[in-house]
């Protein structure tokens, strides 16, 4: 079933698996430099590039990931969020932009902590932490001199600072009260109260909540009184209610930025799960320019100080993530970031084309699909499933999809009910029993494939990551002579004991998602793969993290004594510097290859 030897089919896996990426901009506040997040040496650091382009200069070593920067207004400091092994006890350190005199704003251990942004003046840090109370997210402000942290915040779910006002006297917090439903607060930066802006009935969204340049309106990305999330507006002076600024019948608002000067806004329209950018002057109801992209998606926004380019991340299903420049009045686009990928063709990678097909009940669901190149269908195919569950399957660059493609193994990558980007109504459709109907969906994507004459019965396989792993082990578990292999990858196998093992923040947000321990065990059971584990006939392959501490590494201990007591086919990596996640290049080269020899060994035989 393929062109290649066993020796050269791992050299390729091993060049995809090792191909780069770059992310998360920021620019230094005389727009001189940017800095940004890259795994360019193996693991993911903060490093700077003048904006004419160059060799960028690495900022950070450390032993720890690092998972966000943001460029102090004074250009004196970068504000580093890094992850010890992995994990979620993210912790920020300030250095500066040489990489010099690294010092750590938070006390370290066990508590989670989120990046949230500077103070104007740049004296001063901005962060979330649930170093009070485990089982909530509250803000606290940092003054970089003493280091002492002072509360902002208190209440129940997670918050987090989406922007201060021009003097740093008012804070935007968002709060989230459960997965599908937050509010955003305009706050006091002293700490002396909260007052509401979102009252609405839930379910509904409010989050990229941002003050209009004038400081008397506020921005953000909502719902709420529509099924697709679109630019609203508030004016802070009148009255509570949000109007809609930009909005589309065919779309989602999936991210904006705003320009120095309030006038003109960046907007990423969610198709689906491809990415339109567009350019407008918010004066403008009619809508603005729309910027052609060499890759489907386009994330973190930044715009210079002076407003003249806006920096983006760019990835697509055949290009690997980098950073661009935006000419905001040329419209010209130019990458400054070179991610390596040695040895990697792009013009060899396959691309994803969008399907549609119909669930049991009726409901339209899409999903993308990479079929390989030089075969003829029906292909050996390998379903692939997103997490969240409100995360999106879109089309980025995946070093595992396009080794399993080298191979000879399609990749269909489905957006079943619960997905987000397609609206309220459908990213709700899987909340608690109506789980079941989800699950159903795997069947139903499966049928489809194998109806359409595109998938090859007998060769299919599943797989997918966090609550995909989950979607994985559901569909060995109720489907088992459906699927040949399956590869779960630090999935959730049994809610009682997720529910008891996640951070505590995590669990008192998920009830309405999954079903709430205390009154409803039954159904948490009834919807646990691990409770139907005896029907799981499939290859199993599972992959974990020693340091997750999202889902519990007991969650693949349990599905892997299950399957060895039974005596069912089962492997099991586990990596001990690794989270909810695999982001070390070592890792990631050991995960990518155990999928395409698991895959290999038993769609292709």
């Amino acid at each position: 079933m393929t062109n290649q030897s066993p020796a050269a089919a791992a050299d390729s896996t091993q060049l995809l698996a090792k191909a780069g990426r770059c992310w998360s901009p920021t620019f230094s506040p005389d727009g001189a430099q940017l800095a940004f997040i890259s795994d360019i040496n193996g693991s993911p650091q903060a490093w700077r590039i003048s904006v004419e382009g160059g060799f960028p200069a690495a900022v950070t070593a450390f032993e720890e990931q690092v998972t966000r920067v943001i460029w102090s207004p004074d250009g004196e400091w970068l504000a580093v969020e890094s992850a010890p092994g992995g994990g979620m006890n993210t912790q920020i350190d300030i250095v500066r932009p040489d990489g010099r005199d690294r010092r750590r704003l938070t006390a370290g251990g066990s508590v989670n902590n989120w990046l949230g942004g500077w103070a104007r003046a740049g004296r001063s840090l901005m962060f979330s932490s649930n170093v009070e109370r485990a089982d909530a997210m509250e803000c606290f402000r940092v003054t970089i001199e003493s280091g002492a942290p002072d509360k902002l915040t208190d209440g129940d779910g997670t918050a987090v600072i989406e922007d201060a006002n021009a003097d740093g006297s008012q804070l935007l917090v968002q709060r989230v009260a459960y997965r599908g439903d937050s509010d955003i607060y305009l706050a006091d930066a002293t700490g002396a109260g909260m007052q509401l802006l979102t009252a609405h009935e839930a379910p509904a969204s409010f989050d990229n909540a941002r003050f209009a340049h004038d400081q008397r309106g506020v921005y953000a990305i909502s719902n709420c009184d529509a099924d697709l999330a679109c630019l609203c507006h508030l004016d802070l002076a009148a009255d509570s209610n949000w109007r809609s600024v930009r909005a589309r019948a065919d779309a989602e608002l999936a991210e904006f930025a705003l320009s120095p000067d309030g006038e003109t806004a960046a907007l990423v329209w969610n198709i689906a799960g491809a990415h339109e950018l567009e350019l407008t002057h918010l004066a403008n109801r009619e809508g603005g320019r729309t910027i052609a992209l060499p890759g489907e998606i386009v994330e973190s926004l930044r715009f210079a100080p002076d407003g003249e380019h806006l920096a983006l991340a760019i990835t697509g299903a055949q290009l690997p993530q980098d950073v661009w420049l935006l000419g905001v009045n040329s419209g010209d686009l130019r990458q400054l970031t070179r991610s390596p990928r040695v040895g990697v063709d792009l013009g060899k990678l396959v691309p994803a084309s969008l399907l549609s097909y119909r669930a049991h009940d009726g409901l339209q669901l899409t999903g993308w699909h990479y079929a390989p190149r030089g075969r003829h269908a029906p292909y050996p195919t390998v379903l692939s499933f997103h997490g969240g569950p409100e995360g999106q399957e879109q089309p980025r660059f995946r070093a595992d999809y396009q080794a399993l493609l080298a191979q000879g193994i399609a990749v269909f990558a489905p957006n079943v009910r619960g997905s987000s980007g397609f609206g309220k109504r459908f990213v709700n459709l899987d909340n608690g029993g109506l789980r079941f109907d989800a699950i159903r969906d795997t069947n139903s994507t499966a049928q489809f494939l194998v109806d359409a004459g595109t998938a090859e019965p007998g060769r299919l396989g599943i797989m997918g990551g966090s609550y995909g792993g989950y979607m994985t082990m559901a569909g060995l578990a109720h489907y088992p002579e459906l699927f040949a292999a399956g590869v779960n990858l630090y999935g959730v196998v049994n809610f009682r004991t997720f529910f008891e093992g996640t951070e505590a923040w995590m669990a008192s947000i998920s009830k309405v998602e999954y079903g709430d321990p205390e009154s409803e065990g039954e159904l948490l059971d009834a919807l646990s793969p691990i409770g139907s584990i005896d029907r799981v006939i499939a290859p199993t392959l599972v992959l974990h993290g020693a340091n997750d501490t999202n889902v519990p590494v007991i969650e693949a201990e349990q599905i892997v004594a299950a399957l060895q007591q039974r005596a069912a086919p089962v492997d099991y990596i586990l990596f001990a510097d690794e989270g909810h996640g695999f982001f070390n290049e070592d890792n990631r080269v050991a995960a990518i290859s155990a999928i395409v020899d698991w895959f290999t060994r038993y769609l292709l035989g």
